[in-house]
């Protein structure tokens, strides 16, 4: 029996400093987030900028957060990002990471080779064949090439182990179909960070949200409110935080987010790898700016 995911879940930035992981911030930001309503973290994955994460590296950022996260008053349930577009070789990493402190799995449609949808029904059969951990499917076929359509969708769901998705589909029919859908203990939850009080409204489980590195307490106030029926008080809550994400997502994801939580103290520099790079002056102005000024609902 797995727990699906719900609520506020944080694909977390890693830290860089001088090239290399920094752990001392990575250890902060295990910290500062148990203490926000974040309801789960995602490690290496896309905003992680995983696939410039060696296997090595994949390993000690895994078990330096599991280890400070078990410190803490409320530990997370702590997620691996995984993806590829060879099944074999998948399977190899979810194997190593099998002995790691990992509650469950995030793994993305194979990008590139746009397999059909049999072909990506038998990946993501296999790879939950293997493992007893839960796994969320990651869909958002603007970065892979392919779209995995809800009838292979709700065929994955019925195996016991795969639990849910990252839905980045970008079809708001495709999205309300899976959500009326979608059986019991299977989740969704939208990655479109700026579609989230949209989602939430049309019954999505929560989201997993890079823009909650900065503003988590108000993407869970918006859920909140609308659990408890008051949509009016919602979208009143969610006019205030919308244009939020857009200012995250000006530049590639995450450097405007590393810049910001940099400018907080957060993290002790806002280095990115290649072939990804830091953000804009202009849009740093912009963020500075923002940070400077502050709103009711940003927290960080």
């Amino acid at each position: 029996m797995h727990t699906p995911p719900s609520g506020i879940w944080l694909p977390l930035i890693t830290p860089f400093r001088d090239g290399a992981l920094d752990e001392t911030s990575l250890r902060r930001m295990i910290r500062h987030y148990a203490a926000e309503p974040i309801d789960g973290l995602i490690l290496a994955a896309t905003t992680g900028e995983g696939l410039t994460i060696d296997g090595a590296e994949t390993e000690r950022l895994v078990a330096v957060a599991a280890e400070e996260n078990a410190a803490t008053a409320r530990p997370l349930p702590l997620w691996l990002g995984l993806s590829g577009s060879d099944t074999r070789k998948m399977l190899k990493a979810q194997a190593r990471a099998e002995a790691w402190p990992v509650d469950g799995y995030l793994i993305a449609c194979p990008y590139y080779t746009r397999p059909s949808q049999a072909g990506m029904y038998a990946h993501f059969a296999m790879l939950a064949e293997h493992t007893v951990r839960p796994i969320a499917i990651y869909n958002i076929p603007y970065r892979t090439g392919v779209n995995l359509g809800n009838e292979t969708m709700l065929r994955l769901a019925e195996l016991p182990n795969i639990v849910g998705v990252k839905d980045c589909c970008a079809d708001a029919t495709q999205s309300f179909d899976l959500i009326r859908g979608r059986p019991p203990g299977f989740s969704v939850l939208t990655g479109e960070d700026s579609l989230f009080h949209t989602a939430l409204a049309q019954g999505a489980d929560g989201g997993i949200l890079a823009s909650a590195h900065v503003a988590g307490w108000a993407f869970a106030g918006v859920r909140h409110l609308l659990m408890k029926g008051d949509g009016h008080g919602a979208r009143l809550a969610w006019r205030a935080l919308a244009d939020l994400p857009r200012l995250l997502f000006a530049e590639p994801s995450p450097a405007p987010i590393k810049h910001w939580l940099w400018r907080k103290g957060l993290i002790d520099s806002p280095e990115v790898r290649l072939p990804m790079t830091g953000v804009s002056p202009d849009l740093a102005a912009r963020l500075d700016r923002e940070i400077r000024i502050g709103t009711a609902v940003l927290t960080v």
